[in-house]
């Protein structure tokens, strides 16, 4: 996957096809379906915990946790980890009409978990895109070099921003091994690479579950070394801090971040939260997402 997938026509984004070829996309987003009236977006990272039966916190009861937790917040972009197919054409169902995403499992295809980002369409749309593996081989399907438990994948859009005057972002998303330092450190180094072939002249956003805490490794301090900033720390006003990953025990204030939007230079940061939505001392998922309200430029 060499060469970033041009979009010419848009719906049916639900899955990328495994191979380096362009994607027909069908229909059009008019800019008067567009629902915002200022430059703010808001973006969100989540690990939705991969759709499972397994009681007590299968994907049937933390559906409606999720749809509602979702609804709340309204984010206008989703960069979600370890969702299967299934379980995100279900977050899609139950955020209809105005959401789509795009993503690949991670073995390509609809199989495995994906690094699948979701977006408001009345207020962006997508221009092009591509996906990666977090590998010594980045375009060979599945590749896994550095000893990670699984194969890693980080997928990017540049998006065209519908409610400011067509202005145009990108935004990469990513899940970071939860075994291995070695093939944390290596994937940070390759995202940073990947990022710096983008078009730095425009607005730069990363989300991500990195698997290891903000402020205390290398892969964090490659990250910012290539000129991002933590969203946390760049915010002009922040909620309470929570260990991003709780596991459906107790939460934990002053806890890790191991979950992370990052944005390039030039974009401002107004807020950033950790949200800690439950319904009935039921939790979505086993992380709590993160949030931040930013303007480009």
């Amino acid at each position: 996957m060499s060469t970033a997938w041009t979009v010419t026509r848009r719906a049916g984004l639900t899955t990328l096809v495994a191979a380096a070829i362009a994607v027909p996309l069908i229909g059009t987003v008019r800019a008067d379906a567009v629902r915002h009236e200022t430059r703010l977006l808001d973006v969100m990272t989540f690990n939705l915990r991969y759709a499972s039966s397994s009681e007590p916190n299968s994907w049937q009861v933390r559906r409606p946790v999720m749809r509602d937790l979702l609804l709340r917040a309204a984010p206008d972009i989703i960069g979600t980890q370890e969702g299967l197919y299934g379980q995100l054409q279900d977050i899609k169902q139950d955020l209809a009409p105005h959401y789509d995403w795009i993503g690949s499992g991670r073995k390509g295809g609809s199989h495995d978990e994906e690094t699948a980002i979701f977006y408001d369409t009345r207020r962006l749309a997508p221009v092009e895109y591509d996906q990666f593996w977090l590998s010594d081989t980045p375009s060979v399907i599945g590749s896994n070099t550095w000893g990670g438990a699984h194969p890693r994948i980080a997928t990017w859009i540049r998006f065209r921003d519908l409610g400011d005057g067509g202005r145009q972002f990108y935004v990469l998303n990513t899940h970071l091994d939860n075994a291995s330092q070695y093939a944390r450190e290596r994937a940070a180094t390759l995202i940073t690479q990947r990022l710096a072939r983008l078009d730095r002249s425009l607005p730069l956003v990363v989300t991500g579950d990195f698997n290891t805490a903000a402020y205390t490794t290398s892969v964090y301090a490659t990250m910012l070394g290539a000129g991002l900033r933590d969203t946390w720390d760049a915010a002009a006003g922040r909620g309470q801090l929570y260990g991003t990953f709780h596991g459906y025990r107790a939460l934990i204030p002053e806890g890790n971040r191991i979950d992370w939007i990052l944005v390039g230079e030039g974009v401002t940061v107004r807020r950033t939260v950790i949200d800690t939505f439950s319904e009935n001392s039921q939790f979505p998922s086993d992380h709590l997402p993160v949030q931040s309200t930013i303007s480009l430029g």
